[in-house]
């Protein structure tokens, strides 16, 4: 029996840890930041051209 509520317990927990970060991007009143990516172009140690991809919201 203990086995029982202590599974039961767990997938409880796992199943509301699912549901907190679902409504984290969730924004009301049609109010979503505006966001725009940039491109950074810099060089590594061996003089290689690196080009990363940043996502810019304000």
């Amino acid at each position: 029996m203990r086995n029982i509520i202590l599974s039961v317990t767990v997938a409880l927990f796992a199943a509301t840890s699912f549901a907190a970060p679902s409504m984290a991007g969730y924004y009301s009143d049609d109010c979503q930041p505006h966001c725009f990516i940039r491109k950074i172009k810099s060089y590594d140690y061996y003089g290689n051209r690196v080009i990363r991809k940043v996502r810019i919201c304000e």
